[in-house]
């Protein structure tokens, strides 16, 4: 094969109670990926997006995650990647995830799939920690992988693929600006045990309730007493947003990674849409611009287009 084309999912991570090792693929918004080999021992990088991300290899989180790659391989050969950005960087739903996974997925498809699903997560991991600082796999996991994911494991990296009922998510993307790696830093760098325990036991709850198709234990289940209130002050109306979410129906939600971006949970695709509706009704009141997705479950994750 000379070149091949990937669709790659937007992600969201944490899913409330599993901070760092838990996520799901959506079904949209998504990038589009072309990775072509190239003879030069290097990677090439082309953006056909207007949002300026460096085309420098070792500056880039797709570029960062193929020289990962390229050094296991101890190759002699490189390659040129495309990159067509349908998720906003910024946005808390995995952009640059999607970039570094689509872009290893697409390298493998063309090399003829010589690496684990598990082996390009750890490349793909690279990329992270150039965006955020640190090495995790709550959002390359789903991204790769599909549906729901656990990551149980960092070292040796342990990933759950997560059975799941129908679900679909709305998620609001505010226009504003929020760093992952200033969101990461002002989170509480100890917590008393019983909202450790409490936290614990809602990520146990909520991954039964998924393989149990309950429904009702999935949303008692969607409540965290350490990050959310420590990042739900960066985003305007959130409380307001979180509660007409859960008042339309949904199972529940919160922050999406590090946000700004705000995720809900529903169990059908009319609750989802009467979800979107009461969301973008109390952020039409703030004055800032916001995007609005309703998506399905991506089940495979990346995909050959």
């Amino acid at each position: 094969m000379d070149e091949v084309t990937v669709h790659s999912p937007a992600t969201v991570s944490n899913v409330v109670c599993g901070f760092d090792c838990l996520g799901f693929a959506l079904a949209e918004p998504f990038d589009l990926i072309t990775v072509r080999r190239i003879e030069q021992p290097t990677i090439r990088i082309i953006n056909r997006d207007d949002y300026g991300l460096p085309t420098e290899p070792s500056k880039n989180v797709a570029g960062v995650a193929l020289l990962a790659m390229l050094q296991v391989m101890e190759a002699s050969f490189g390659f040129e990647v495309e990159i067509t950005k349908g998720i906003k960087p910024g946005s808390g739903i995995g952009s640059s995830s999607a970039s570094s996974c689509g872009a290893v997925a697409a390298a493998n498809h063309l090399l003829g799939n010589p690496f684990t699903k598990a082996e390009l997560v750890g490349f793909a991991m690279e990329g992270e920690k150039l965006a955020s600082g640190a090495k995790h796999a709550d959002n390359v996991a789903p991204c790769i992988f599909g549906g729901f994911t656990l990551v149980r494991s960092l070292d040796p990296l342990d990933i759950v693929s997560l059975t799941y009922p129908q679900l679909f998510a709305t998620v609001i993307h505010p226009q504003i600006e929020i760093k992952t790696s200033e969101a990461r830093a002002i989170l509480p760098t100890s917590v008393p045990l019983a909202d450790a325990v409490r936290n614990w036991s809602n990520l146990g709850a909520f991954v039964a309730g998924l393989v149990n198709r309950d429904y009702e234990l999935i949303s008692k289940s969607m409540v965290d007493v350490i990050v959310e209130p420590a990042r739900s002050p960066l985003i305007t109306n959130f409380d307001e947003v979180k509660a007409a979410g859960i008042g339309a129906g949904a199972l529940g939600g919160g922050i999406s990674g590090s946000g700004p971006s705000i995720f809900m949970i529903s169990s059908s695709l009319e609750t989802a849409q009467a979800v979107r509706r009461a969301m973008k009704e109390v952020y039409s009141s703030t004055g800032i611009e916001f995007n609005l997705y309703v998506s399905g479950i991506e089940r495979e994750g990346v995909r050959i287009v």
